[in-house]
């Protein structure tokens, strides 16, 4: 997170870098076409990690600020390619003499460290916003605030715990490689729901990511919430059966919702910490609901 002399977190990507001014530097070029469809999902892994990307192809501008609108199409997919690190730590040390909370916490550890802990600063920034203001103005001042209060320090142990407790479950029930499927399905599909936030509330500031970014295209939107629903038959339907996974699907559309409602009521609106917390949130109660 930053200090108050430097760019506040909402206008930071990942990977530390100041986003760069949409007036400044031209975005992707827009349409269909094979081109764009590379150079949304680039942008989308780029934005959601710190994975080293390369240009993908002509229509792929590493330099621009990603085109939301179109760009979400992709980030279904996006979610695997920055998920893969981590799943791919739990193929590797399941079969090891690890206990299962062990090797969860080091897949999460992994996460973190490949998304640059993105959505545990939405879920710290919300906690202390939400709970430690008394008006909007104050919310937001504390939101924007690079430190991390009692509130903050609190949802960020209490979401690592319920992670890894949860995660090492799903591993015990399904070996190393169900669970990275799980994981895989879960990523794109905590990413996915957050963007609904972004259509039913107004940005609550006048500038910030949430502003920036606008609201996402609807065929875009449709086209997300269908490449999330077919990695979750894919990945989750054959191990937890369809119960299971219907009921992690609504798990973690309650949880989305509850945090929507809960945002308008605290800041009249979403923000980009509010995007990123609804990520954790939709993670949590979709294991919880794939286990239950």
């Amino acid at each position: 997170m930053s200090d108050e002399t430097k760019p506040t977190r909402e206008d930071m990507s990942p990977g530390g870098a100041e986003r760069p001014s949409s007036a400044a530097v031209p975005t992707a070029p827009a349409g269909g076409g094979v081109a764009a469809v590379f150079a949304d999902l680039a942008a989308m892994v780029r934005f959601y990690s710190r994975l080293p990307m390369p240009r993908l192809g002509r229509g792929d501008d590493p330099a621009a600020p990603p085109p939301f609108g179109r760009a979400i199409r992709m980030l279904p997919w996006a979610s695997l390619v920055v998920a893969a690190p981590s799943a791919s730590t739990l193929v590797l040390l399941a079969p090891t003499a690890l206990p299962s909370p062990v090797v969860a916490a080091l897949a999460l550890a992994v996460l973190a460290v490949v998304t640059g802990a993105f959505h545990e600063d939405g879920v710290a920034d919300v906690a202390d916003g939400f709970g430690g203001g008394h008006t909007v103005e104050r919310r937001l001042e504390i939101m924007k605030d690079s430190r991390i209060g009692a509130f903050g320090g609190l949802a960020l142990a209490a979401q690592f715990v319920l992670r890894t407790g949860l995660l090492a479950e799903v591993l015990d029930r399904f070996d190393g490689l169900g669970a990275a499927l799980v994981l895989l399905a879960v990523a794109a599909l905590a990413r996915v729901l957050p963007l609904l936030l972004m259509v039913a509330l107004p940005p609550a500031r006048t500038d910030g990511l949430g502003r920036a970014a606008g609201r996402p295209g609807p065929s875009a939107l449709a086209a997300a919430f269908v490449g999330g629903a077919v990695l979750i038959s894919g990945l989750v339907l054959p191990l937890a059966g369809g119960l299971a996974t219907l009921a992690g699907i609504a798990a973690a559309g309650a949880a989305v919702l509850g945090l929507g409602l809960a945002a308008r009521r605290a800041i009249g609106g979403f923000t980009g910490d509010v995007v990123g917390a609804g990520t954790i949130f939709a993670e949590i109660a979709a294991m919880v609901g794939l286990l239950a």
